[in-house]
């Protein structure tokens, strides 16, 4: 079957990238649900809550209901902000990298050293809007000099559709930001 291809935005996620030893393989589906960390299932269902908790919310928007609506909105960043910090524990800084781009079907970083096209790689990704973590495993599609750095392009090979979900709406998120700035940038030049 053909991946789907999605739009990529260029933007800093943290990742960590390490490559497959040459004993390892890529999981099939069942043995990658398996070994998907319970942290990053549970940034994942919080993540989903929220967002189900954020169409209730706009619901409410009479006067009388706003004390309630920052109360609970106040308490939700809490949560969020321990849970980043939480996530960020499972932040290996020797397999920390940047991307430049990222999306829910690819990402790209750039590396000090070259990694072989075909090789299969795990990756997690760590969002910061909506505050999730993804466990994923992909294969590296490329990788080009640029300057003293390698561009290593990976295609995701096994990725839950959750995490897709939230690999899209992040990069939504991104997009409209950029989209928001772009737009103040204008306005601050007239």
């Amino acid at each position: 079957m053909e991946q789907d291809e999605y739009f990529s935005v260029q933007y800093g996620l943290t990742i960590n990238v390490e490559l497959l030893g040459k004993n390892e393989q890529l999981p099939d589906d069942l043995a990658f649900n398996q070994e998907i960390p319970p942290l990053f299932r549970v940034a994942r269902e919080c993540s989903s809550l929220d967002d189900n908790v954020d169409q209730s919310l706009s619901k409410l928007t009479k006067e009388e209901s706003k004390p309630l609506l920052n109360y609970l909105t106040a308490q939700n960043n809490k949560i969020n902000l321990l849970l980043s910090y939480v996530l960020s524990q499972q932040n290996d800084p020797t397999k920390r990298y940047i991307t430049r781009t990222f999306g829910a079907s690819r990402l790209s970083f750039l590396s000090k050293a070259a990694f072989p096209v075909g090789s299969i790689v795990r990756v997690k990704l760590f969002l910061d809007k909506p505050s999730a973590a993804v466990y994923c495993y992909a294969a590296v599609t490329g990788c080009q000099v640029r300057g003293k750095y390698y561009e290593v392009a990976l295609s995701y090979k096994r990725l839950l559709e959750d995490d897709r979900d939230l690999l899209i709406r992040a990069a939504l998120y991104v997009q409209q930001k950029l989209l928001r700035q772009r737009a103040q940038q204008r306005t601050d030049t007239q």
